[in-house]
């Protein structure tokens, strides 16, 4: 059986607000294999990056247990972790807000190593940023550039670069496209790939676009509310839908066929339901046109209605 590098167990994070306790990530369980992507995909608000914020320890979590490569690392020391640390980094969404506009390129790619000890010397660790520059397409002549002086596209080279530095097995991808152009977004996805292919990384890929999550993933889970609603192979999750809110999703992406112009799209309506102590029942429950009054009086289990196809929703019980 395949290993898991990543594991997570009932994971929860709340946080207290003046009205309550946010649900802002709920009983969340993830395996994800050495060199596979993990696309996580949902609204804006879902939970999506609390998740992968919370996996890295760099939020702690409320309750749950996370596990790299077997072992937890939910209630290690801060001395314990910083041995973790190092295999686990971070891809965030903005390039530019990520990155200090004070320092140049090869000081950024270069502060993690200099930080950590990696290298002896400081001719090492230059030698090695020159070569990340390499590796993830920038020019040498940029390195004393800063920040400002690149398109977005380049300053998220540096992030990935930054990423790689310490010579991480697992990396969590914040959406970190969503803030490019197109053309820039397709090179981003094709460098992650290709570095994925070329050193063996994991990904916990967030994304909001289904197009993107299913060229880069391998299996998809499907957030709502910071509940886990659904989770396949990328095949199985777009062939075979199962859960409202997918299917939902899936029938928001546009088709560029006028052929299909008259197709009946199924519009989601209604309010989103708060994550401030949210009462039993389905979280999607008053957006779903499916919706049965047991779905609002207790919690969906989760359940495996094909090999490796698991989804929360009462109405297949029925």
């Amino acid at each position: 059986m395949p290993q898991a590098i990543v594991e997570t167990k009932n994971l929860k994070k709340y946080f207290k607000v003046s009205a309550g306790m946010l649900h802002a990530v709920d009983g969340v369980n993830i395996n994800i294999e050495k060199g596979k992507t993990l696309g996580v995909v949902g609204e804006s608000g879902c939970g999506k990056s609390t998740l992968g914020r919370v996996i890295l320890q760099l939020i702690k979590p409320t309750d749950g247990d996370i596990f790299f490569e077997g072992n937890s690392i939910t209630k290690h020391s801060a001395k314990e972790f910083r041995k973790v640390q190092r295999q686990m980094q971070i891809i965030f969404q903005d390039p530019y807000s990520s990155i200090n506009p004070r320092m140049s390129v090869q000081e950024i790619i270069a502060e993690p190593m200099l930080v950590n000890k990696v290298y002896k010397t400081s001719a090492e660790v230059y030698s090695r940023t020159a070569k990340l520059m390499d590796t993830v397409g920038l020019a040498r002549r940029l390195a004393g550039s800063y920040p400002h002086e690149l398109d977005g596209g380049r300053r998220q080279r540096i992030g990935v670069a930054r990423a790689l530095s310490l010579d991480p097995k697992f990396i969590v991808c914040d959406e970190p496209v969503s803030a490019l152009d197109v053309s820039i977004q397709a090179q981003i996805l094709n460098l992650l790939m290709d570095l994925q292919d070329e050193f063996g990384l994991t990904y916990l890929f967030i994304t909001h676009d289904l197009a993107v999550v299913k060229h880069i993933s391998d299996e998809i889970m499907v957030m709502y509310l910071g509940k886990s609603v659904e989770q396949a192979q990328v095949k199985q999750l777009f062939d075979n839908p199962v859960h409202p809110y997918t299917q939902a999703l899936l029938d928001a992406i546009p088709i560029p066929d006028t052929s299909m112009k008259n197709r009946k799209i199924n519009v989601v309506r209604g309010e989103v339901t708060s994550p401030i102590n949210p009462k039993p029942g389905c979280r999607f429950a008053p957006r779903c046109p499916r919706a049965i009054k047991e779905c609002t009086e207790k919690d969906p289990e989760l359940l495996e209605i094909s090999p490796g196809h698991f989804t929360e929703c009462i109405l297949l019980k029925k």
